[in-house]
């Protein structure tokens, strides 16, 4: 996929973590321009890509590489998730089933920061896992550290911490270290956050992880339902009339327009927008949100944008391929929900509907259900053990004894 896709990777469907990374890496400045600090984006995919540019280049080979190492690391702790509930066979069937997914082959080449958060769903859940088991508090810290880190590649994450604490301590005897557990699960996720927002604070003038307030506004207001329900994505909602230029379309205007922005202004002034959409139409949200989750758990693509592009192979891999493999996915996971250890299924539930939730508050597509969708693979997996197991008893002839008439 790498091969066929090398000469769009770098030149079509670029996120704004890119342009960061580039100026970070030959200015010393995060930020869309050098000299022009800026938080318009989480940072934890721009620092990885600029952790190759910097050293390397920016090509196709060094990213797409670079990523699919990612995946393969990916893979593997899929692998040792499986084989930690049950068996190394479950765990090479779950790390099949997540990384032959359609849409991750195609996306995984290419310049996206959901391949960090797949990683980083990973490596919590066996965390989380290993935490639970052996009912231990520094392993549970860990997972609240690398919460932290997740939440500094995709700020939707942010209450992930709080949803997971409980679970993470729930054996934890006595009940006075369970509870020291939970205040240092999120001590822990503050302090891998703790930097990057002390650097807002002193560089942009406000606490935040993000200040694109904007993306938030966009995905709630009055105009939000019709753009999605025909097609499109939340960057075709229309803009405010008389609002200024955001700190990205300032930097496409002039050096000069972009040192004028107050991105914590702007924050506000969106950020307050959300809640008066929220407060004075109340019955409009609920109608997004159940559209929001409607758009994440769809097996087919529900947007027009740079997710369904390509043709040929890559249009019927979007349009057939995927809707298949994604609905024998749900059917197996729905089935592996009776089969797979109780512990785990409650973790998976914990994740997805966090996950779940956040979309009702912000905007659902796959791109955002994709990384956790590792979940799924793993309780799939024991469906799939199961099946070979009834046809293998069949095959054998393995049948429950029934008297014959003539008995």
């Amino acid at each position: 996929m790498l091969l066929l896709e090398r000469g769009t990777i770098l030149e079509e469907f670029v996120e704004k973590s890119d342009t960061f990374a580039r100026t970070l890496a030959s200015s010393g400045t995060f930020g869309f321009l050098p000299d022009v600090p800026s938080a318009y984006t989480q940072p934890l995919y721009a620092f990885f890509l600029a952790g190759l540019y910097w050293p390397l280049d920016r090509s196709w080979v060094v990213v797409g590489i670079a990523q699919i190492v990612v995946a393969v690391v990916t893979a593997l702790l899929v692998v040792e998730i499986g084989r930690r509930l049950r068996s190394v066979g479950i765990g090479v069937v779950a790390g099949l089933i997540a990384t032959l997914h359609p849409y991750v082959v195609w996306h995984d080449v290419h310049v996206n920061r959901e391949i960090l958060d797949g990683l980083l769903v990973a490596l919590l859940t066996l965390l989380a896992l290993a935490a639970y088991e052996r009912r231990s508090v520094p392993i549970a810290c860990a997972v609240g550290a690398v919460c932290g880190v997740a939440i500094l590649g995709n700020a939707r994450l942010l209450v992930l911490p709080v949803v997971l604490a409980p679970y993470l301590i729930w054996r934890v005897r006595p009940r006075f270290e369970a509870i020291v557990g939970v205040g240092l699960v999120l001590v822990f996720a503050g302090a891998a956050l703790a930097p990057w927002v002390f650097r807002n604070e002193t560089q942009i003038g406000c606490v935040a992880i993000t200040t694109d307030a904007r993306a938030l506004w966009k995905a709630n207001n009055a105009s939000t339902y019709d753009v999605l329900a025909r097609g499109g994505w939340i960057d075709d909602v229309p803009e405010l009339p008389g609002v200024p230029p955001w700190p990205e379309r300032a930097a496409e205007i002039s050096p000069a327009a972009a040192r004028a922005v107050d991105e914590c202004a702007q924050m506000r002034f969106y950020r307050d927008e959300v809640i008066d959409f929220w407060r004075d139409q109340p019955g409009e949200k609920a109608r997004l949100a159940a559209q929001a989750v409607g758009m994440l758990w769809r097996p087919t693509f529900t947007t027009e944008t740079a997710d369904t592009a390509g043709g040929g192979a890559a249009a019927f891999g979007r349009d057939v391929v995927e809707p298949v493999f994604m609905v024998a996915v749900y059917g197996l996971a729905l089935w592996g929900l009776f089969l797979a250890p109780a512990h785990f299924v409650a973790l998976a539930l914990l994740l997805l509907g966090t996950n779940t939730a956040v979309a009702m508050v912000f905007a659902g597509t796959v791109r955002y259900r994709a990384p956790f969708d590792l979940l799924l693979a793993v309780l799939a997996a024991f469906a799939l053990a199961r099946a070979w197991q009834l046809a293998e008893r069949q095959l054998r002839g393995d049948r429950p004894f029934r008297r014959s008439a003539a008995s």
